[in-house]
């Protein structure tokens, strides 16, 4: 049972502006972390010895025939950094995009959080619509974020001159 009840149709209202405001919230607290933040390939943004280097996703989950669909979030920002592809091959280019897209894993990571609100106002099979939409929303973009960082983690690790 909800803490708010209200007429359905607020609730559906205030689901369309709750996502919208988190959302926006979520990419624009992201876009104004320090780059310093996302510079190092650990925690969350690691790459895990089960995920292959990204093949992984791609063999289970194919994720080359849907990454087009995916829209590319950078055009909300003036200076959005564009990830839908590569622009150029030179290493800080390249270093860029990994840093962005540890960026772009982390706004996702944080639009689901958000899903749990939802059974404050939504009735109970309302609010799990909600946590799925989250789910199903972020999920992908964040594997496709984690299978193009593997790559070009792997493109980077051998341009890198030996020391």
């Amino acid at each position: 049972m909800p803490l708010v009840e209200l007429p359905l149709y607020w609730v559906v209202i205030l689901d369309i502006a709750a996502w919208g405001v988190f959302h926006m919230a979520a990419s624009a607290a992201c876009y104004y972390m320090p780059a310093r933040w996302f510079s190092a390939p650990a925690g969350l943004y690691r790459i895990r010895n089960w995920e292959r280097g990204g093949r992984f996703w791609q063999k289970y989950l194919r994720v080359k025939s849907w990454k087009h669909l995916v829209p590319d979030g950078a055009a909300m920002f003036q200076n959005g950094f564009a990830k839908k592809q590569l622009q150029q091959q030179d290493a800080g280019y390249l270093g860029v995009f990994v840093l962005e897209s540890r960026r772009a894993e982390l706004t996702h990571w944080l639009t689901i959080l958000p899903g749990a609100l939802f059974f404050l106002w939504n009735p109970l099979w309302a609010a799990w619509i909600n946590v799925f939409y989250a789910l199903a929303l972020n999920i992908p973009i964040i594997i496709l974020q984690r299978t193009n960082r593997a790559r070009l983690e792997r493109v980077t690790a051998r341009r890198k001159p030996d020391r």
